[in-house]
């Protein structure tokens, strides 16, 4: 027995020995006294990338385009000026003192705006309002773009996902949106706008930042966050819709981007039913081979969102959204997990499965007998995104979905290429294809940054995003990412949709 034992401790020492000089000692040494065999190819944990390098890598091996590439895209209808600058500082310019805040609804005065953005600083919260004064409103907006320091950057869905388009040279974008001087001049080169969006006013929204620990009289922000606000008629009323689906027939384009039907909440009810019906109306218009994708954005409004995922949802092919809008999608229309009053950290890959399945199921074309038009939908999340397709329709989903989740890791950090030492793997490791019974276990491999599962006629792919430590910027990102992943997707077959 000792001298088995002696020689297994002696041929342990010799591995040992020799795995020190060479690293590539073969396996069956170490299997044959039991030893581990370590992830690493190289069995050197010193020298083991970390998993962001792994996923980094594996993209740019991975991320591949498409055999069949679009050639016209055309875009609409949400497109103003942003104007970023110190809410403090600006609401100082503005000769306004310090006080209590208090929401409002709508926004009436200076009394009005400074009241809010104190009320929302104080609880370090985001919120977006309406200015109804425009003279007031056209006097601050001049004040803020003359603010020291103040930013003045491409806003709007539309024309975001334009500029991310438009870097792709071979790409020809049509953007049509209020597009007024100064949008004009900041947009790319390669964007046409049609001569019937172009205005003589721009379109601002004025984005007032404040810091972490920033003090205002009794006031201190407990986190960073911005209030943003806007006199902002075109792009509420969608005024554009129409001038956006006449042009298609002269442009001709292979795939349409629509967003903006948010804007259109603060309108009221009345309103908004009634130019909803007049937009499934244009939207109906366009032709039928050509595939649509709906880029959704923050609301509200429960009755809205429902309108929304009734009467719009079937008459798209794509949409794009986030794991706010998902949730407030299943809460508006009763869906899976609508009891949940918030996400708690980083959403459960479960939850979000069902969410996305209801959501085709429900309004999508799951079922080959179905007039609906809905085949895929492309979430997006800080730690991770899932693209989910009807099989059939769509090819190339693992590289579309890399791309976009390469995208938010270098955009945000204000880069061109990701940049290892300055992102962080937050997604889970371990998750399941539903929250539900029977359910798929599922691991993530960083050599093979993509997770694949089906539940019926659908497929999930499922990537890791590298979280950038420190953004440096994050409006827009979720337009950049389904622009990228539209640009990395390709239609199976041209038939109707």
């Amino acid at each position: 027995m000792w001298r088995k034992a002696s020689a297994v401790v002696l041929l342990a020492l010799a591995a040992g020995y020799f795995y020190q000089g060479s690293p590539e000692l073969p396996e069956q040494i170490l299997q044959y006294i039991n030893l581990p065999v370590f992830w690493s190819s190289s069995h050197n944990l010193s020298s083991q990338k970390s998993g962001e390098q792994v996923i980094s890598a594996a993209w740019e091996a991975l991320i591949t385009l498409p055999t069949r590439q679009w050639s016209k895209v055309a875009v609409g209808v949400n497109a103003c000026v942003d104007v970023v600058v110190s809410g403090v500082g600006l609401l100082q310019a503005l000769a306004v003192d310090p006080g209590t805040g208090l929401d409002h609804e709508v926004l009436h005065s200076k009394e009005d705006l400074r009241e809010a953005f104190i009320h929302y600083m104080e609880h370090g919260a985001a919120a977006e309002r309406f200015f109804s004064d425009k003279e007031v409103f056209q006097m601050i907006a001049r004040a803020a773009a003359e603010y020291p320091g103040a930013k003045l950057y491409v806003g709007g869905n539309a024309a975001l996902i334009s500029q991310k388009l438009a870097t792709y040279p071979d790409l020809m974008v049509l953007l049509c949106g209020p597009v007024g001087p100064k949008l004009h001049e900041m947009l790319d080169e390669q964007i046409v706008v049609p001569p019937d969006s172009l205005q003589e006013m721009d379109e601002f929204h004025l984005i007032l930042e404040y810091k972490a620990g920033e003090k205002w009289g009794p006031t201190q922000a407990p986190q960073a966050n911005r209030f943003i606000f806007s006199h902002d008629v075109s792009n509420g009323e969608m005024s554009s819709l129409e001038i956006f689906v006449a042009s298609l027939e002269e442009f001709q384009p292979e795939l349409v981007v629509l967003s903006g039907l948010h804007m259109m909440e603060g309108q009221g009810k009345e309103l908004w039913e009634e130019r909803l019906k007049e937009a499934v109306s244009a939207i109906a218009d366009i032709r039928k081979d050509i595939p649509i994708h709906l880029e959704l954005a923050s609301m509200t409004n429960k009755d809205y969102m429902n309108s929304i995922m009734q009467e719009v949802l079937p008459i798209v092919s794509s949409i794009g959204l986030n794991e706010q809008e998902l949730l407030f999608l299943s809460q508006a229309s009763e869906g899976p997990h609508a009891d949940l009053g918030a996400w708690k950290g980083v959403p459960d890959v479960g939850q979000v499965s069902d969410i996305l399945l209801w959501i085709l199921e429900q309004q999508g074309r799951t079922d080959p007998l179905s007039e609906a038009d809905l085949t895929r939908i492309h979430f997006h999340t800080l730690a991770y995104h899932i693209l989910a397709t009807v099989e059939g329709y769509w090819a190339n989903e693992a590289a579309a979905v890399m791309a976009g989740a390469r995208v938010a890791s270098s955009q945000a950090c204000g880069l061109q290429s990701v940049d290892i030492g300055k992102v962080e793997l937050k997604a889970p490791l371990e998750f399941h294809s539903s929250y539900f019974e029977p359910r798929e276990k599922l691991s993530l491999n960083p050599a093979e940054p993509v997770t694949v599962w089906r539940r019926g006629n659908v497929t999930f792919h499922l990537t890791p995003v590298l979280v950038c430590k420190q953004p440096l910027r994050t409006v827009g990102l979720g337009d950049a990412i389904s622009a990228e992943g539209l640009i990395y997707s390709e239609l199976k077959t041209q038939q109707p949709f």
